[in-house]
C-alpha cells in the first residue's frame, strides 16, 4: 500500500488538491492535508501532486 504525506511548509497553493482531490484537501487554516488513500485509480494523479508541490513537502511512500 502506497501512502501520501505533507511535511511542514505547505503554503496553501492548492496545487495537490486540484490535481488529486480524491487524497489531498486545503483545509479551514488554508494548508493541504491527506485525507484518502492512494488506490491504483489515482495513483498517478498522487504522484503528479507529489512531482509538482512547488515547495516539494509532499511525499509518497510504500509500506
Amino acid at each position: 500500500m502506497k501512502y501520501a504525506k505533507i511535511e511542514d511548509g505547505c503554503i496553501g497553493c492548492g496545487l495537490c488538491e486540484s490535481v488529486c482531490p480524491s487524497v489531498f484537501r486545503i483545509t479551514d487554516r488554508g494548508l493541504a492535508e491527506v485525507y484518502g488513500e492512494i488506490t491504483g485509480e489515482n495513483e498517478a494523479d498522487a504522484y503528479e501532486a507529489e512531482n509538482g508541490c512547488p515547495v516539494g513537502v509532499i511525499s509518497i511512500t510504500e509500506d
